[in-house]
């Protein structure tokens, strides 16, 4: 039943998430075309993601980030109904991308005008995902590995990171996270604008 109650909240999440970006598209003014040429995204797969079809990728939404200037956290945080300075573990916003078996929780109480955020990540094992520039550059990153192994490369280095390992870095073009081991890895991601 506990799977459930993710799932359905998971399935809101896409939808508000659907909605908002649709509504990002047009308070720029731009056409499904203009952004698929900012963006680097097929004009159908921005569609199908405005429409909540399907739900988009880790990889997809950061692009989209980097283009309307967010982060990640931020762009959930405006799906969210209000900010609040308390939110329970069980309100926290659970988004996952079942193509590359990642799931992100936003931690922290949403707030856009606050500069830093905790989000806890969690990569099933054999998970590869890349991001090809930050959203925001020189976004400040500190990534603390709870359990499991994670193989982080940024700026054509690879970290190797066990639990209670903690690397800081500015990210400023790809990145690529990885989880090697056996296991799922849980990580605890810092997440401060510049």
């Amino acid at each position: 039943m506990k799977r459930d109650v993710v799932e359905s909240a998971v399935d809101s999440v896409d939808v508000r998430l659907a909605a908002r970006l649709a509504g990002l598209r047009t308070e720029h003014g731009w056409s499904l075309g203009e952004l698929a040429e900012r963006s680097g995204v097929s004009k159908s797969t921005l569609s199908r993601a405005e429409r909540a079809e399907i739900s988009p990728t880790a990889s997809l939404l950061n692009r989209l980030c980097g283009v309307y200037g967010r982060t990640m956290s931020q762009l959930l945080s405006e799906v969210e109904a209000e900010p609040a300075p308390l939110v329970r573990g069980a309100e926290q916003t659970v988004w996952e991308d079942p193509a590359s078996g990642f799931v992100r929780r936003s931690v922290s109480p949403p707030h856009p005008g606050l500069r830093g955020e905790l989000v806890e990540g969690r990569l099933d094992a054999g998970a590869d995902i890349s991001y090809d520039r930050p959203p925001v550059p020189g976004l400040e990153q500190h990534i603390w590995v709870l359990e499991g192994a994670l193989d982080v490369t940024a700026r054509g280095v690879e970290h190797h990171l066990d639990a209670g390992d903690c690397l800081r870095l500015r990210v400023w073009g790809l990145t690529r996270f990885r989880c090697t081991g056996p296991d799922a890895v849980r990580y605890v991601l810092a997440v401060v604008l510049p």
